[in-house]
């Protein structure tokens, strides 16, 4: 098929785009700019220049492919305004399937976020667990999901929702600060770490990607992808602290004075549009529970992870020792 990936530039869509190319795809990467995907090249794929608040942009990137995985969003920055965050992650994905809809385009798969189902009382959620958003980048991803599912049934476009649960793997940046700091010796354990934390490994997330865009069924429906395992956080920092060779973090402080101290810092960093050194939401990661049934992917989509948790922290601390980080 020919198909484009929004936001290649970036971890997840970058290795979307080399996943789909390396299995016969004709690919076209939409990029904000051209100089942060140069890796994507020697995979064959197309590259476009453009923005999710473009209109031109991406009619021109639409045109002439058969599926589009629309992976592009703002995450989280704390000087970004927040009209920012919903014309990206809610109001342009409905522009990107009307725009699909108008050449032809066969189906849309919007990357959305297990966080809009916010902290699991009982876990393990599925896709019809109540919607919690926490933060305004969730907020915004649930705002996409309604948008694009009322968009594409005004213009008769089949629409599939992925929600992802932590992703990770080789390449990426984000959960360094989880396994890296563990490998280094520098992870501090707020609490007891006794709520879940669920991930999943990249190449098992892009399968589950390419199987909403493939399986005739799957038109309408919303999937949580994650990994085959669920541990309890306390799990996997042992597990990583085993594989890289070093002793569990022994430092363990109490959640909420850090929580507390996480409120007074973005009291005073945000309004001034700077990062806070605490955020209450990263305290939040150490008290609320992730953990999904990925029944509904694995019965209608024919997902099933095939990277076990110890192989898959495996392979990201290697990437991260080549790169010099730990």
């Amino acid at each position: 098929m020919t198909v484009l990936v929004t936001g290649a530039s970036g971890f997840t869509g970058g290795c979307l785009a080399r996943f789909l190319a390396g299995r016969g795809d004709r690919v076209r990467a939409l990029v904000r700019r051209r100089d942060r995907a140069a890796g994507l090249d020697a995979s064959g794929i197309e590259i476009v220049e453009g923005d999710l608040t473009n209109r031109e942009s991406l009619r021109r990137a639409i045109e002439g492919t058969e599926v589009v995985y629309n992976i592009a969003a703002l995450y989280r920055d704390a000087g970004l305004p927040s009209a920012e965050y919903r014309a990206v992650n809610a109001t342009a994905v409905g522009t990107i399937v009307e725009l699909a809809q108008r050449a032809g385009v066969r189906r849309v798969v919007q990357c959305s976020t297990v966080g809009v189902h916010g902290d699991i009382k009982t876990p393990p959620a599925n896709e019809d667990a109540p919607l919690a958003p926490g933060d305004l980048y969730q907020e915004t991803k649930l705002d996409g999901e309604r948008i694009g599912r009322e968009t594409a049934a005004r213009v008769g476009l089949e629409l599939v929702i992925a929600r992802p649960t932590g992703i990770y793997g080789p390449g990426d940046r984000r959960l360094f600060k989880i396994f890296g700091k563990i490998a280094t010796g520098r992870f501090v354990m707020l609490g007891p770490g006794t709520h879940f934390y669920h991930v999943t490994y990249i190449d098992d997330l892009c399968e589950g990607f390419r199987r909403c865009a493939t399986v005739p069924g799957a038109a309408g429906g919303t999937y949580i992808l994650g990994g085959g395992e669920v541990p309890t956080l306390q799990q996997l920092v042992v597990l990583t602290a085993e594989i890289a060779g070093v002793r569990p973090p022994r430092l363990r402080l109490p959640v909420w004075p850090v929580w507390l101290a996480g409120a007074a810092c973005e009291a005073v960093f945000v309004p001034l549009g700077m990062s806070p050194p605490i955020y209450r939401r990263r305290v939040d990661f150490f008290r609320k529970s992730r953990a999904f049934d990925i029944s509904r992917a694995r019965r209608e989509l024919g997902f099933s992870p095939a990277v076990r948790l110890a192989d898959g922290i495996r392979r990201t601390l290697e990437w991260y020792r080549e790169q010099g980080w730990i």
